[in-house]
């Protein structure tokens, strides 16, 4: 089979954004290359989502009502396992809030890789790729495994190679050919939210499949990245939970794989200082829920 003829399902999960999503499945209607079959996973949502669905015109559309709120790891699991099964050769991951340029696809298509990621920028035009270019999980003084980005690396989209070798990915835009599905299995929805991408990136990665951010394949991003999510919140369980889960699946030492027993250690020690005891609660939560997850999914 050539590239092609290789049939190309988009798969986009939305919750409660049903402005941002119409904006998005335009983006589709208007892209040069058509997909073969778009399937939005809409998380029982409870504003107008239905209502923008039903009414759309998208050729290839279907629409995957959940009876609950699957998260976007659930999410991308059902939507991927749906294409997946019913034969599809490419896959495209898109969020609700992106909006990809007329040639997005094509431009993709066109790469080598059986991985591959558009580049988002702003709406002012500014590159705002978040990808990692390195995702430390050796080193255990790294407080953070992503010590450099796409947008840390180089400040225009002009200043990019053509190809960029990333270690991580956001699902917004995210490409990925049936061989890695079939080698590697789903996304796995037992993070809900944050770093089930990150998972399946370092799960294709070791697998033997690069991923490769292309520069001229254009994401446009409707939000900002501004947005600071509240540690002592439900959010920031997740977001402790899950970071704990990656360095215990895949650190690559006992020290990095201890790491997670030091960060809650200081987070608690720090918090008479920051201001409550709700953000130690989440912290000693997630260490203790994260040990749970210390088995990758089985395929």
């Amino acid at each position: 089979m050539t590239r092609a003829q290789e049939q190309v399902a988009v798969v986009v999960v939305t919750f409660n954004r049903a402005d941002l999503l119409e904006r998005m499945l335009a983006g589709l209607a208007a892209l040069e290359r058509a997909p073969d079959a778009v399937f939005v996973v809409n998380n029982a949502s409870t504003d107008h989502t239905r209502e923008v669905l039903d009414r759309s015109t998208l050729p290839g559309l279907v629409a995957i009502h959940t009876t609950e709120n699957l998260g976007g790891a659930g999410g991308f699991h059902l939507g991927l396992r749906t294409a997946h099964e019913k034969g599809y050769d490419v896959m495209w991951l898109m969020d609700d809030d992106v909006v990809p340029a007329p040639d997005c696809l094509t431009r993709l298509l066109e790469a080598d890789g059986s991985c591959l990621v558009a580049v988002r920028e702003d709406l002012s035009g500014a590159l705002v790729e978040k990808a990692a270019v390195r995702f430390d999980l050796r080193n255990p003084l790294a407080i953070r495994p992503k010590t450099a980005s796409v947008d840390s690396t180089w400040a225009t989209r002009a200043e990019m190679p053509p190809t960029v070798e990333v270690e991580n990915v956001a699902f917004e835009g995210f490409l990925v050919r049936r061989e890695v599905v079939d080698r590697i299995g789903l996304p796995d929805p037992s993070y809900f939210i944050f770093y089930d991408d990150v998972d399946f990136a370092i799960r294709a990665r070791r697998a033997g499949f690069p991923i490769r951010a292309v520069r001229d394949a254009v994401l446009v991003r409707q939000l900002s990245f501004d947005q600071q999510h509240d540690l002592a919140g439900w959010k920031g369980y997740y977001m402790y939970r899950n970071l704990f889960a990656v360095h215990f699946r895949y650190g690559e030492n006992v020290l990095v794989r201890l790491k997670p027993w030091l960060v809650a250690l200081v987070v608690v020690a720090l918090s008479p200082l920051r201001g409550g005891r709700a953000e130690a609660r989440n912290v000693t939560r997630a260490l203790r829920d994260a040990r749970g997850m210390r088995t990758p999914p089985s395929r």
